[in-house]
């Protein structure tokens, strides 16, 4: 039985490009049996551990004792619920009592700013059959029902495990452009630059490929590209999903622990009242981000006093991925000390 509606997972899967907003971290949908009678309670609980998985991670969720003395009574933190199809509920939670009592007992919290995933799948289905898995299947042969539908099952596969983790995906849309600018032997052959050169006009620093063969026996081969990293994995995309939620929250998330640093950040390109605007609406969006005030503005260069949690290095990360694009680094250090000068990022706005 699947759990996660499309209309949960069109909130991942249809994000802007870059980064997105994910807005459903606190609903989650989970099995609802009306005949038990603390059927309501249990659907509480297993809710609350989806949205703790999605916003914490696994490792609170693995410390039992602490989890439960964080979270004795999962219904105080419920703000809606409401039945869904099959013996289902959606629960809806207090996002900012949830991140409270994280905060407060200092654990990990991964806001709701999160780098888009494009996902590039290329499936040996067997006997000849060969296929790249879309966002759509309007390229899929007319009257091929049985290619339409295993197509469409695993990319909802993949879209409901992200989805479940709070990972925003997407899949390519496998038009003219696309089909001009590579095929399924440069996914399987493990070219990665020509889809890494492929996935630029979706504008992402999160590319996820995999090669699936039809034979549940067969290796699932993945690489992964986020900015100049690469990862190569192996596995279901139950482990992969997992695998890379737990490596984007590492990059991400903020602990509980981590000091609030001054940093002075200075972007250049920033020509118009348009630009002004959409790098206010990038400064206020990154979630390292705990203050900033601008303290000058001269030409096409904006600077800004920014308190940010882990320092400079997390957020000249997060401001990267955020689609700023990083000239300059001065490391000044001293940062132990508020008085002393603050590290000093460079940074160019391109629209």
């Amino acid at each position: 039985m699947k759990f996660c509606s499309l209309a949960l997972i069109s909130l991942f899967a249809t994000a802007a490009l870059n980064a997105a907003e994910v807005t459903a971290l606190y609903t989650a949908q989970v099995p609802y049996d009306a005949g038990q009678s603390n059927a309501r309670e249990q659907a509480y609980a297993d809710a609350l551990k989806q949205v703790i998985l999605r916003v914490s991670g696994s490792e609170l969720l693995s410390d039992t004792d602490l989890y439960e003395a964080l979270f004795p009574d999962p219904a105080a933190y419920v703000v809606q619920f409401q039945p869904g199809v099959e013996q289902t509920m959606f629960v809806s939670f207090d996002g900012n009592a949830i991140e409270k009592t994280l905060r407060d007992a200092g654990q990990t919290l991964w806001g709701g700013d999160r780098p888009v995933t494009l996902v590039w799948v290329a499936v040996d289905w067997g006997q000849g059959e060969r296929e790249i898995i879309g966002a759509a299947d309007a390229e899929v042969r007319e009257g091929d029902a049985r290619s339409l539908d295993r197509n469409r099952q695993l990319r909802e596969r993949i879209l409901e495990i992200a989805a479940s983790r709070g990972l925003p995906v997407v899949f390519p849309l496998l038009d003219s452009e696309d089909l001009a600018n590579l095929d399924y032997s440069d996914i399987w052959g493990g070219f990665d630059e020509r889809v890494l050169a492929a996935s630029r006009r979706y504008d992402v620093n999160s590319v996820l490929i995999g090669r699936v063969r039809a034979d549940g026996n067969a290796q699932k081969r993945w690489t992964y590209h986020f900015g100049d990293e690469r990862r190569n994995w192996s596995g279901d995309p139950e482990v992969i999903i997992a695998q890379l939620s737990e490596l984007l929250a590492a990059q991400f998330a903020i602990g509980g622990d981590e000091p609030l640093r001054a940093v002075d950040v200075s972007i250049a390109g920033v020509t118009s009242v348009d630009n002004y605007g959409e790098v206010q609406k990038i400064m206020a969006g990154v979630n390292v981000i705990d203050s900033y005030a601008i303290t000058e503005i001269a030409g096409d260069r904006v600077r800004y006093r920014v308190t940010a949690h882990g320092g400079a290095a997390r957020l000249a990360r997060a401001l990267r991925y955020a689609g700023l694009v990083e000239q300059e680094r001065i490391d000044l250090g001293g940062l132990e000390d508020d008085n002393l000068q603050p590290d000093t990022l460079e940074f160019f706005f391109s629209p």
